[in-house]
């Protein structure tokens, strides 16, 4: 059986396009190495334009405006109803004393509130001894001038468990925000002096970071200062709460 050849047709690309296509592919190699090499040694990173950084410090001292003193009750009983009830009859005694000597009712937050059995413990064996109901309140006086009557009408009016007394500042938002603005000045000054010394012109900055100290810490005071569980003339508050910000600048140096 013979078979006819003219039904076959066989199309060859001509040489030119084989030498155009793998030199393409040539080219495109070489593009794509040099391209990764690069990148591997850093050419294509953006290089940072020289620079100084200079720290500066700002301090604020504001006395104390406000006092917090924790005051609650403890009552303890069998009878869990009579004990619940007692302790509840102190805390609306309480909460009227407060509000009658000027404390905001918004300035008086229940932090604490417990009923719990109680037992006694003897050659191994428990005895159940009654109820002890515990409520604490966290209390804001604004008035430091009548910390210790709030005190002593806190005492009158049965509240059996007042510590924890401490001065602080009930917003240090704008003592930092002057502290900020004097560390920032701060820093210019540094860094205009800096710039003369290195006969270098200062550009834009680069960079801004800063660090405080917190919350100023609280003064404390013993409750017995304040004519509680003792005699004594409520005293104020003479020291003052550090407020401390520092600052840090980059700037660019123009050649």
């Amino acid at each position: 059986m013979e078979i006819n050849e003219s039904k076959y047709l066989h199309i060859r690309p001509p040489k030119e396009a084989l030498w155009a296509m793998i030199v393409f592919l040539a080219v495109l190699s070489v593009f794509f190495l040099v391209k990764i090499r690069s990148e591997l040694n850093g050419y294509n990173r953006v290089v940072q334009p020289p620079s100084i950084s200079v720290s500066g410090e700002g301090k604020i001292l504001i006395k104390p405006d406000i006092a917090i003193v924790n005051v609650g009750v403890l009552k303890e009983g069998v009878d869990f109803l009579a004990v619940q009830r007692s302790a509840a009859e102190v805390m609306n005694r309480l909460s009227d004393t407060l509000k009658k000597k000027g404390i905001l009712d918004k300035d008086i937050k229940t932090t604490s509130y417990s009923i719990s059995p109680r037992y006694d413990y003897k050659d191994g064996e428990q005895t159940f001894r009654g109820y002890e109901v515990f409520q604490n309140l966290e209390v804001k006086m604004r008035d430091l001038g009548k910390v210790g009557e709030i005190l002593s009408g806190a005492a009158q009016a049965g509240a059996n468990q007042i510590g924890s007394l401490s001065f602080g500042v009930d917003d240090p938002k704008k003592a930092r925000d002057e502290a900020r603005a004097l560390a920032i000045a701060d820093a210019k000054a540094k860094a205009e002096n800096l710039s003369k010394n290195l006969n270098v012109s200062l550009g834009k900055i680069l960079g801004y970071s800063e660090s405080d100290g917190g919350m100023p810490p609280p003064i404390f005071a013993k409750a017995e200062s304040f004519g509680i569980g003792g005699p004594g003339v409520p005293p104020t508050p003479e020291g003052e709460n550090e407020i401390n910000v520092i600052v840090n600048l980059m700037y660019e140096i123009r050649q």
